[in-house]
């Protein structure tokens, strides 16, 4: 049986696998909102908020479909980390469904807040209140902007709160609240500086 780490040796896994900043502080939205769905919908809240973590932290070594997350779910079952950790990793890739659907709630959850987590942080970074005042209206707008954050998948976040069976605005607005909470973290503290 495989035991999880403490989220130090977590933490420092991702460290030893990621130099940018911008990556980390994603991984640390990403897991801010699955551990707070952990919390909602009675999920195991260290098993969810480790998938969360680690689901990009191969990403900058092979940013390629499929070694990435592939290269990264070899890398935690040698370390020893939970099948449900690795599949729930493997299964937030799109191109990987055929062999990886998504099936439990983890599951669903990890792909709903990873588009949407890095979409929230582009919206932050250009207001001055950053995440405070944030709402759904003000995200649906830059949502039709096709120039704004153009790298981050539109459809993805759409269709992931559709599969997770949740409302988009109450969703947008969850996984603002609980990215709200480690603002500082995020580098999205209110007034705080502008990450380049």
């Amino acid at each position: 049986m495989s035991q999880l780490a403490s989220r130090d040796e977590q933490l420092a896994l991702v460290r030893e696998y990621v130099a940018g900043e911008s990556l980390v502080r994603h991984m640390l939205a990403v897991e801010a909102a699955v551990r707070a769905y952990a919390r909602k919908l009675g999920g195991d809240e260290p098993t969810w908020a480790a998938a969360a973590l680690l689901h990009d932290f191969d990403y900058e070594r092979w940013p390629n479909p499929p070694d990435h997350p592939l290269k990264g779910s070899e890398i935690l079952r040698e370390r020893g980390y939970p099948e449900e950790i690795i599949y729930a990793v493997l299964s937030h890739a799109d191109y990987l469904q055929d062999r990886f659907p998504r099936r439990a709630t983890l599951d669903k959850v990890l792909y709903a807040c990873d588009e949407l987590c890095g979409f929230i942080t582009a919206c932050a970074l250009v207001r001055p209140q950053r995440l405070e005042g944030l709402t759904a209206k003000s995200f649906r707008k830059k949502m039709k902007a096709a120039g704004f954050a153009a790298n981050v998948n539109r459809e993805d976040i759409v269709k992931g709160a559709a599969d997770l069976g949740v409302d988009l605005d109450e969703h947008i607005e969850f996984c603002v609240a609980s990215m709200r909470d480690i603002a500082a973290d995020l580098g999205l503290a209110e007034n705080g500086e502008r990450e380049n």
